[in-house]
């Protein structure tokens, strides 16, 4: 098995296949040889052994493929759709599975009882706090609605109106005076997210802990720019040719990004020492200190902050934005990367006992709404992690 078929067996298993991928799995399980080389490759190296090893397993084999060309079909017909990337991934629970790349122990620890004390971690939400020129903050939550002289929030997203509409940009904290212009921040929380629309029509999804500073208007004709302060936000920016051939930038302390394209997605943590920027549609140009790269689709620049380097790779896109549609996407993440994820939207600390267990390796997909007790349960059933304990919203993995 070539490792390009491993991969979209992977990237099916976790609900993240393209067209593409489709066209090709379905081409090589033809092959009856290929066919039982998928079976046996499914029940060693993921987490459905308990569904493969029973009297049903060719029943639930012949499923499973009658599955992925009925999937094919609703691609092909779905394919002329902007969301079609995401129409299988919508319906994600829990699908989680160890990674390739990681052994199994063959002795699984006794089944023990998970230690639960006042559990009060939850799932992240809409929300975030808004902060005016002026200093004053205004916390915007999910089912509550808000409106200044500019902008509107329905509890979900916030959205400025563009400046041939904004007549009354009079008051101290929103005015535009000698082209001087005024920033708000947009801040989301440890357990939030939250979608904003700027005044030129650029949407931008944040995600947890994050901050964007940001203009209330933009200046007809002149580089339409924004910082993105920390955190993780993708961003979809309208284009040069609707603002006068404005270009549009986003800055970091740490690095400059030229948009000459429109969508892609930067994360950049204030406790990691390491900037993403993936590009989805268009072109970007990324300058750090002496660095400079441009981007095409598919492609992630990586500058590492501490030792001033850049490097380019491809990579699945899919796993690097599905957060915004509501997924987490793991392809050969290990325990702590993931559990670090998973602390910022569910706002909690995880601490691991057994040390070794960082390294654990991990592919698949949870979904955003997940219980987190239900997401342990499921990497304990692997036999990798002995137990858990859950106190208020601390987590020890042991």
């Amino acid at each position: 098995m070539t490792e390009k078929i491993k991969h979209i067996i992977v990237r099916y298993l976790t609900n993240s296949t393209t067209l593409n991928d489709l066209d090709t799995l379905s081409e090589w399980i033809k092959n009856p040889e290929n066919e039982q080389i998928f079976n046996d490759y499914v029940q060693t190296h993921y987490a459905i052994n308990h569904i493969m090893n029973n009297e049903e397993s060719e029943e639930t084999l012949e499923r499973l493929l009658r599955t992925i060309r009925k999937e094919k079909t609703l691609l092909y017909r779905l394919k002329n759709q902007a969301v079609y990337k995401y129409a299988i991934a919508a319906s994600i629970t829990i699908l989680l599975s160890l990674s390739i790349f990681v052994k199994k122990e063959n002795n699984i620890p006794e089944d023990t009882a998970p230690i639960i004390i006042n559990n009060q971690i939850e799932s992240g939400s809409n929300k975030a706090i808004l902060t005016l020129e002026d200093g004053s903050e205004i916390t915007l939550t999910k089912g509550n609605t808000y409106a200044i002289k500019n902008a509107t929030s329905n509890g979900e997203e916030i959205v400025y109106q563009p400046a041939k509409d904004a007549s009354s940009l009079t008051s101290d904290s929103q005015s535009v005076t000698n082209n001087q212009i005024a920033y708000n921040y947009l801040t989301i929380p440890r357990g939030g997210e939250y979608k904003i629309v700027l005044p030129d029509g650029t949407k931008v999804w944040l995600n947890s802990e994050t901050q964007l500073k940001y203009p209330v208007q933009f200046i007809e004709g002149e580089t339409r720019q924004v910082e993105l302060v920390y955190g993780e936000a993708y961003f979809d920016v309208s284009p040069s040719t609707a603002h006068a051939g404005a270009s549009f930038k986003v800055f970091n302390k740490n690095q400059e990004v030229n948009v000459l394209g429109t969508e892609f997605n930067i994360k950049a943590y204030r406790n990691e020492s390491v900037i993403y920027t993936t590009l989805v549609e268009g072109k970007v140009r990324v300058t750090a200190g002496k660095n400079n790269k441009t981007l095409a689709p598919s492609q992630q620049a990586i500058v590492n902050v501490r030792n001033n380097t850049m490097q380019v790779i491809e990579v699945d896109v899919y796993d690097e934005i599905s957060w915004k549609d509501g997924v987490f996407s793991f392809n050969k993440k290990n325990l702590k990367e993931i559990m670090q994820v998973l602390a910022r939207w569910y706002d909690m600390k995880v601490t691991f006992k057994n040390k070794e267990l960082e390294n654990a390796g991990f592919n698949g997909a949870l979904g955003r709404e997940q219980n987190i007790e239900e997401i342990l349960e499921t990497i304990k059933s692997f036999g990798v992690v002995k137990n858990y304990e859950i106190n208020n919203k601390s987590i020890i993995i042991n």
